[in-house]
């Protein structure tokens, strides 16, 4: 790759932040590691996962695979190399590990949790078994693999409805994104299917901070503005939403808008600067909502985890756990293949 190659897929993207300063000198200087990455990358027979959220210049240089969730959950299904580096955060290198549990799977970035993954611990599932064995439980992907053990069905934002309508029994655990959750039980009252849906605690730190007079103050500002938010967000937000959805629904619903819509994207700011790059003819306003733990992800710390993976952090899943989570996963492709 050329730094005008790099430059042209980039350029579009506007400074929000510091991590969205793509000049062509700054294109110049991160050509040696790009390429120094495809290199490496092929004399170790590895590939590169990348969610949508980490920073663009990831994505549009050494990923092999981007999306959101259950895209890469199905792309890890598919794959045929020996490793897989996983820019992302731990559970979803987790979910690589548990569909490829022969490959060896690392995360280069330092700051490896979620704030709605570790919401939940295996002793509070434990003890929401205890008090609701009659349910079935569905857990967000989100998840740790030991939490994923522990329940029937994973769900992922852009397949939640469709499972949780095919679910035989009335009687559901939804953990741990209680904003989700009560996302979802809205919508299935609309379409006229009630469910007795049981609610954990757990929220997403970047998507909770969005509000409905938010989205007041940029309607005024803004005529004709789109508001796309992430079922992570609070119930108020989703209410004044023109549409909610995954990243995956997300970028299918503005690559179908007129040209020219002005979109605000209530979701982390890897997306709004993904769009920015592919659909420069759309404008796409509001600041950038960071999470720390995809952004710790860079082509710095994803070079030294190629030149020296053994020092990297390796998945590593105990056979029991990973068995049992294969089982939730896998429930996961069957509801949403119905």
């Amino acid at each position: 790759m050329t730094a005008q190659e790099l430059y042209q897929r980039l350029k579009t993207i506007q400074p929000g932040s510091v991590l969205c300063n793509y000049s062509m000198e700054a294109c110049e200087n991160m050509i040696p590691m790009i390429n120094e990455i495809i290199e490496l990358k092929k004399q170790q027979n590895a590939v590169i996962f990348a969610h949508s959220y980490v920073s663009p210049e990831i994505i549009y240089s050494v990923a092999d695979f981007d999306g959101d969730s259950f895209k890469l959950s199905q792309d890890a299904t598919k794959i045929n190399a020996d490793r897989i580096i996983f820019a992302a955060v731990r559970f979803m290198g987790e979910t690589a590990k548990i569909l490829n549990p022969h490959k060896q799977v690392l995360i280069p970035g330092p700051l490896t949790g979620c704030s709605l993954a570790d919401s939940i611990t295996v002793n509070q599932i434990e003890e929401l078994h205890r008090i609701y064995p009659n349910h079935t439980f569905v857990c967000y992907i989100n998840t740790t693999a030991e939490i994923k053990a522990q329940c029937d069905v994973c769900v992922t934002s852009s397949n939640v409805i469709d499972i949780f309508s095919h679910i035989e029994n009335d009687k559901i655990v939804f953990v741990p994104d209680h904003l989700m959750g009560q996302n979802v039980q809205a919508e299935l009252e609309k379409k006229g299917i009630h469910k007795e849906i049981v609610l954990f605690d757990g929220c997403c730190y970047v998507h909770e901070q969005y509000d409905p007079e938010m989205i007041r103050f940029f309607r005024e500002q803004n005529p004709g503005l789109k508001v796309i938010s992430h079922p992570e967000c609070h119930p108020g937000v989703a209410l004044l939403s023109d549409f909610v959805g995954s990243t995956g629904q997300m970028v299918q619903y503005i690559r179908n808008s007129p040209k020219h819509t002005p979109f605000l994207l209530l979701t982390e700011c890897g997306l709004n600067a993904r769009m920015q790059s592919e659909m420069p003819d759309h404008t796409f306003i509001g600041s950038c909502s960071m999470c720390k733990y995809m952004k710790s992800n860079s082509l710095s710390n994803i070079l030294e985890t190629l030149r020296h993976p053994e020092k990297a952090l390796s998945i590593e899943i105990e056979d029991s756990v990973q068995i049992k989570a294969k089982k939730c996963i896998d429930a996961m492709f069957h509801y949403a293949s119905l």
